[in-house]
C-alpha cells in the first residue's frame, strides 16, 4: 500500500481538519512553527501507535478543542496500491471492494480515534450500504449471515463461506443503492477484528529520524544494525562448526588445567579437593554475540563517530537510519516503506545536502517506497527540483495551511524563485530577476499600467532632477540599482512584496499567453 492522504484534526496547532496529499517523494517547506513537524509526527502516532519514535499525550489533543469540550484527536490515512485479496474469514479470501470497504475515491481509509488512552479506536471510512439488513453484516458471524439467507428465503450458492453470504444478502437488499460514508469500528469485536489485522499486514512500514536525535555512536539505530548483523553471521551453519570446535578445544584444554590443579589439591589435602570439581559450560550454551556486544563504527584511526564532526555524524546516523529500515521491512515481510526525515540539510555543506536529497529521489523511486522529508533549505528544495513534490505549509494565529507550491514563473532556474515559494521570502534579487526578465522580453510598457505610482526623483550629474510618478516596480528597481540616490523616501517591505506578487501574475499571464 501506499500513502495518498493525511486527515488531522484536533492535533496540536490543527484545530480543524487539514488534509495532507503525498507523493512518492514529499517535501514540506515553511516557516519554523509552521507545523512541519507535526505531520510527520502524526504519521507516527497514527503507524505506530506508542512503539516508534513519538508518544501520544493527551497534551497533543488542540487546546482550543478542549476548551469547548472535545476530548478526542482524529488522525486518518488513506491508501492505494491496495492488495488483490484479503482475508477476514478465517481462511476465505475477499476483496476490499467486494465488502464495500473502499471510499469514494476507490481509496482504503483507516481512521484512528484518540482520546484519553494512548490505545486509539480504529475505523474504516467507506461507502458502505445503510441498508438495514447490510449496514453490518461485517460483524455478524456465520450463524447470524444463515439466519438472514433462511428468514428471507434468499438464493445463495453456498452457506459455508461467509464472504458469499453477504454477498448474497447484499444483493437481495439491492446494498449498492443505498451506500453512503460511514465509519466502521473495527477495533472490537472478533468478527471486525479479523479485518484490522488483515489490513496491518499490509499496511507500509513507517519509521521517522527526527531532526533533534542524538548524535552518538552508542544510538540504538547504530547499534541495532551492527548487532542484528552479528547474529545474521553467527548464525551460519558453517560458521557455527566452526565455532563449536573452537570451544570444544578450549573446554578440553580447561579441563586438563582444572585436573592438573585438582592433583596438586589431592596432595596437599585430599578431603578438599573432594568437594572441587570443574565446571565449564557447554558448547551450546556459549554467548558468541556477546562477544562483539560492543560493536560500532569508527573512522580514521579508531575515532569513534561520536568525536567527529556534527555534520559526519549526521550524514552516518541517516544511513543508518535507512539501513535498519530495510532490515526491519524485510524481517517483518512488509511490503511498503515510509521514510520520514526531519531536515536532513540539518549540519551539512551545501555539496551533501544535494547528495542526500538525490539519494532520497532514487529511494523513492523503488516500487513501495516514500520519502517524506521537512526542510528549510533552499538547497534541498531547489534539488528536489519536481513542484508537485512540495507542500508549502503556512500558519497564522488562528489557523494553519498546507498546499502545494505553483510551478516556476520565470523561464529559467531561480533560487530566489524557489526562496520565495518555499519560504515567502520577497528578496531584492528576486525583484531583479522578475523586472528584468519583464523588460527582456520587451514588456515593460504592458507591465506598468497594472501599477500603482510613486513619486520619485532622478539624479543628474549627482544632482536630483524633477520629482515625477513613475509605476512601482520601476521604482524599487531604479533604488536597486542606485542606492548613492538618497533623495527619495526608500520603498517599504510592503512594497517590495506587491511588486514582486504584480509582476508574477503579469509573468504568469505573459507565458500562457505565448504557449497558446
Amino acid at each position: 500500500m501506499k500513502l495518498k492522504t493525511l486527515r488531522m484534526k484536533n492535533f496540536r496547532g490543527y484545530r480543524e481538519e487539514a488534509i495532507v496529499e503525498f507523493d512518492d517523494l514529499t517535501a514540506f517547506v515553511g516557516r519554523n512553527d509552521a507545523g512541519k513537524s507535526s505531520i510527520l509526527e502524526a504519521l507516527d502516532i497514527f503507524f505506530n501507535e506508542g512503539s516508534g519514535a513519538i508518544k501520544f499525550d493527551k497534551d497533543d489533543i488542540n487546546c482550543e478543542a478542549k476548551k469547548s469540550g472535545e476530548t478526542e484527536m482524529v488522525l486518518s490515512c488513506s491508501f492505494t496500491d491496495l492488495p488483490d485479496k484479503i482475508i477476514i474469514d478465517a481462511t476465505n479470501e475477499t476483496t476490499l471492494k467486494d465488502e464495500f470497504l473502499l471510499n469514494s475515491d476507490g481509496c482504503l481509509e483507516i481512521v484512528k480515534r484518540f482520546g484519553s488512552s494512548a490505545k486509539p479506536k480504529v475505523y474504516v471510512r467507506a461507502n458502505h450500504p445503510s441498508h438495514e439488513k447490510c449496514k453490518d453484516l461485517l460483524q455478524k458471524k456465520e450463524a447470524d449471515l444463515r439466519k438472514i439467507i433462511k428468514d428471507n428465503q434468499i438464493g445463495c450458492e453456498t452457506q459455508n463461506v461467509n464472504s458469499v453470504m453477504r454477498k448474497a444478502i447484499r444483493d437481495y437488499f439491492d446494498a449498492i443503492a443505498t451506500l453512503s460514508i460511514q465509519e466502521i469500528d473495527i477495533s472490537k469485536g472478533d468478527a471486525v477484528k479479523s479485518i484490522w489485522a488483515d489490513i496491518q499486514k499490509h499496511l507500509p512500514l513507517y519509521s521517522l529520524f527526527k531532526a533533534d536525535r542524538e548524535n552518538d555512536d552508542s544510538d540504538d539505530e547504530v547499534q541495532d544494525p551492527l548487532h542484528e548483523a552479528v547474529k545474521q553471521v553467527l548464525a551460519d551453519n558453517n560458521l557455527q562448526s566452526k565455532l563449536a570446535e573452537v570451544a570444544g578445544v578450549v573446554t578440553q584444554m580447561l579441563s586438563q588445567v582444572a585436573n592438573r590443579t585438582l592433583c596438586k589439591i589431592r596432595e596437599m589435602d585430599p578431603n578438599i579437593a573432594k568437594s572441587l570439581s570443574p565446571r565449564i559450560p557447554e558448547t551450546s550454551s556459549l554467548k558468541w554475540v556477546d562477544v562483539f556486544k560492543s560493536v560500532s563504527i569508527t573512522g580514521d584511526e579508531n575515532v569513534p563517530i561520536n568525536k567527529r564532526g556534527s555534520g559526519v555524524k549526521r550524514l552516518i546516523l541517516l544511513n543508518f537510519f535507512r539501513a535498519e529500515v530495510e532490515r526491519r521491512q524485510q524481517a517483518n515481510g512488509l511490503a511498503g516503506v515510509i521514510y520520514a526525515i526531519e531536515e536532513p540539510e540539518t549540519s551539512q555543506h551545501s555539496s551533501y545536502q544535494k547528495l542526500l536529497i538525490n539519494a532520497f529521489k532514487e529511494l523513492a523511486k523503488l516500487s513501495k517506497v516514500q520519502v517524506v522529508l521537512t526542510t528549510h533549505s533552499p538547497v534541498v528544495v531547489k534539488e528536489i527540483g519536481d513542484f508537485s513534490s512540495l507542500r508549502m505549509v503556512l500558519s497564522d494565529e488562528t489557523h494553519r495551511v498546507i498546499q502545494s507550491v505553483e510551478e516556476c514563473i520565470l523561464a529559467f532556474p531561480s533560487l530566489n524563485e524557489v526562496n520565495y515559494l518555499a519560504f515567502g521570502e520577497a528578496s531584492e534579487e528576486y525583484h531583479n530577476e522578475l523586472f528584468g526578465y519583464i523588460d527582456a522580453e520587451g514588456q515593460y510598457n504592458n507591465l506598468i499600467v497594472w501599477q500603482r505610482t510613486l513619486p520619485y526623483s532622478k539624479l543628474s550629474n549627482g544632482v536630483p532632477g524633477p520629482v515625477r510618478q513613475l509605476p512601482l516596480s520601476k521604482v524599487i528597481r531604479d533604488q536597486i540599482h542606485h542606492p548613492e540616490n538618497t533623495s527619495n523616501v526608500r520603498f517599504a517591505d510592503r512594497d517590495l512584496r506587491e511588486s514582486i506578487i504584480l509582476m508574477r501574475q503579469f509573468v504568469k499571464q505573459y507565458r500562457e499567453s505565448k504557449s497558446v
